[in-house]
């Protein structure tokens, strides 16, 4: 066997084997020993037909199929590993044949592979950079958050419904003057500023009184899940029940003990003040990072291979796939619920997965350009500090640690130390 390749369009390469007669004997019959059981000849059992007679019988092309697909399985994988400092393949080959007879057989195979990008610059740009503050406002708003979160229900009698209230509805809605599915419920606890109804149906309930009947008109958004509903204006007759506000607990030491696990408000406000502060460090150095990315990627050149994109797509929908399961929700049905096709559904996340993979490009493309690499030492106090956080000895964790988990380190090393050159070597501006 031997094999060339060649550089083809759209960040493929075009790469012929060629195997001699003698190999390809030995596939066709690799083929009929693996396939001889499924044929029958008048006077022989079923599995113990010799080839040449299965060949007359059948035709001498029975197994080439089969041993096309035995030469090429049993190949391909060394061919592509004896090529991998030249490229890499990232999706799967489309295989034809150019050539058969008894001398050999000549198999080609279109191959996806990892482009080479051009960047124009990525050193001496000007580049936004995002710094977030933190305030006695933004803790004194947490504060509030942990009192809502305890807050208890109170019926309230003497007043109209205001934003915040829970209320206890019924309601019956109609369009053009006929009732709709979903639209009609009784005894409803509705949480007014929740944002759970369709846009301007909660803000006028609001003011309603116990015992009072009123009729709202809303307008269905062009983007509402059912078909039918899209755009159209409906008309909601509203009896109201009950009022129930929310009555916040008064801030105390106690308080934020049993709520927080702090054993004083100041306490409390110093921790909250820390994790805020990590919080917006994180938000401002991930939001930089994004765009000293997309500054660079404006300069780049760089043909995507579909496949490429494909995998990334594939990874964008299993993702979407498992927040819908952690809310019950099967990806089927909610495709089905909103009349869209798993086709549709994935073109919805091609320009992003085009994005990913560009970014991924700028990535490892600057780190091999400047050399950037994890040291072993820098890997052992990574695997410390996790070992540190789970409170196991470093032996003890390193001994539960999968081979990739070391190779997930050392790109992650490297591409910290790939953001740090970067914002070293620009000019990073506030606005």
């Amino acid at each position: 066997m031997k094999h060339a390749v060649e550089t083809a369009e759209k960040s493929t390469v075009k790469l012929t084997i060629e195997f001699d007669g003698t190999e390809w004997a030995e596939a066709i019959n690799k083929a009929y020993l693996q396939n001889k059981s499924k044929y029958a000849v008048n006077g022989f059992r079923k599995g113990k037909v010799p080839k040449h007679v299965l060949e007359m019988y059948y035709g001498k092309g029975i197994f080439y199929d089969d041993a096309l697909n035995i030469l090429f399985s049993e190949n391909y994988g060394g061919v592509i590993e004896s090529e991998q400092s030249n490229f890499t393949a990232v999706g799967d080959p489309t295989p034809s044949v150019e050539k058969l007879s008894d001398e050999g057989v000549t198999i080609t195979a279109i191959v996806p592979v990892k482009p080479d990008i051009k960047i124009g610059s990525y050193k001496g740009m000007k580049i936004r950079k995002y710094e977030y503050t933190v305030s006695d406002a933004d803790v004194a708003v947490e504060l509030t958050k942990l009192q809502e979160r305890n807050a208890r229900k109170i019926e309230v009698t003497d007043r109209p419904c205001k934003l915040t209230d829970t209320v206890t509805i019924d309601f019956s809605g109609s369009v053009d003057g006929e009732k709709f599915d979903g639209g009609t419920a009784e005894d409803y606890e509705l949480e007014l500023g929740s944002g759970a109804f369709i846009p301007g149906f909660e803000d006028q309930v609001v003011g309603m009184a116990i015992g009072e009947d009123r009729d709202i008109k809303v307008t269905f958004p062009e983007t509402y899940q059912a078909e039918a509903l899209k755009g159209k204006e409906a008309t909601f007759a509203i009896h109201l029940h009950k009022i129930q506000g929310k009555e916040l607990p008064e801030v105390t030491d106690e308080f934020v003990k049993e709520a927080a696990g702090c054993e004083t408000i100041d306490e409390y406000k110093a921790k909250t003040l820390d994790r805020l502060q990590k919080q917006a460090e994180k938000r401002g150095m991930d939001e930089t990072e994004n765009s000293i990315v997309n500054a660079i990627a404006e300069t780049v050149e760089v043909e995507v291979p579909d496949a490429m994109v494909e995998k990334q797509i594939d990874g964008l929908v299993q993702n979407a796939e498992y927040r819908l399961m952690y809310q019950g929700v099967k990806l089927e049905d909610y495709l089905t619920f909103l009349n869209k096709s798993m086709e549709s559904f994935r073109d919805e996340f091609r320009e992003q997965a085009k994005k990913n993979v560009i970014d991924q490009l700028i990535v490892e493309k600057i780190i091999k350009e400047e050399g950037i690499v994890a040291t072993q030492e820098e890997i052992d106090e990574r695997v410390a500090a996790q070992a540190e956080s789970v409170e196991k000895s470093v032996e003890e964790y390193r001994k539960g640690m999968d081979p990739k988990q070391f190779e997930y380190i050392a790109s992650d090393i490297m591409v910290t130390k790939l953001f740090r050159f970067l914002i070293d070597n620009n000019e990073m501006v506030t606005e």
